[in-house]
């Protein structure tokens, strides 16, 4: 017990010595000053080339969807998910270990590769990975309440991307662990794949329009995306379209891609949005009142 009193302690000060670090020291390598620098990019496309020029830069939501992106990306953390996680992690190796016997998680080591390829790998299956995630948030009934917050949004635009409710952070991180856990990638820092994620699913929910051509069939974009986030869903797909996070491909290759127009009227939300609470700490319980 004392083990993991201790890794909590250490938790909580690394990762609050790092957020504090990415505040006060801007860097190429920072992700906080990165996230803005996105942000601020995809704003500036909103305003210069906007898609539906109806809606208002400063949208509906504009300023709740923007605490979200950082509550999500490091406040989430500071607060106890980094610790836990690490509590999580330490558990699961030593059960591993000491019951299974297996002493390494590797299955597939892939560190003698070049890195650009190691890198395009680990992008292609997490994003996979996420693709089923995704899909599972819309099919079980106990996460769908939490992923309603996401799709409460009533207008889109690049901050909409990071609106979830806390508890995807650890649906997510905790799915993916093992599947990744298993591959030697050989690089600690895939800081490039968050970045490049990041990018992609605010261009995927923001106000532009960008003719991909053909790669449309295997990036996702925003004319696909809004029909993921449409209030009224075709009889054929019940539980949801669109589930690509950054590729459109698994959609295409498993027949859930639906994009019969550019949609760029049509109302988004779920049925029966209404009971979903407009501030960050009712949505933030409201998932919670449903399942319990």
């Amino acid at each position: 017990m004392n083990k993991y009193i201790e890794i909590i302690v250490q938790s909580y000060q690394g990762y609050a010595g790092y957020l504090l670090h990415e505040i006060i020291s801007p860097s190429w390598g920072n992700y906080f000053y990165w996230l803005i620098g996105i942000s601020l990019f995809f704003f500036g496309l909103e305003w210069w080339i906007p898609w539906r020029k109806s809606q208002k830069l400063l949208r509906k939501d504009f300023l709740l969807d923007a605490f979200y992106m950082f509550f999500n990306f490091f406040l989430f953390s500071l607060i106890g998910f980094y610790a836990l996680s690490n509590v999580f992690v330490e558990f699961f190796n030593g059960f591993l270990t000491n019951v299974l016997g297996i002493t390494n998680l590797v299955a597939i080591y892939l560190g003698g590769l070049p890195s650009l390829v190691q890198l395009a790998i680990l992008f292609v299956l997490r994003d996979f990975i996420h693709w089923n995630i995704h899909r599972l948030l819309h099919q079980v009934p106990f996460l769908w309440a939490f992923h309603k917050v996401h799709h409460s949004a009533k207008e889109m635009g690049f901050a909409t991307h990071l609106r979830y409710h806390w508890m995807e952070n650890v649906v997510y991180k905790v799915l993916e662990y093992l599947p990744l856990g298993m591959i030697g990638f050989g690089i600690q820092d895939f800081f490039f794949i968050h970045l490049l994620a990041t990018a992609i699913g605010h261009f995927n929910h923001s106000n532009i329009k960008v003719p991909l051509g053909l790669l449309k069939y295997i990036f996702n974009n925003p004319q696909m995306h809004t029909w993921h986030h449409a209030k009224v869903l075709p009889d054929a797909y019940p539980n949801g379209v669109n589930f690509g996070i950054s590729l459109s491909i698994w959609d295409y290759v498993f027949k859930t891609a639906y994009v019969p127009h550019d949609g760029d009227s049509i109302e988004l939300g779920y049925p029966g949005d209404e009971e979903m609470p407009q501030n960050f700490s009712g949505q933030a319980i409201f998932p919670l009142k449903k399942v319990g």
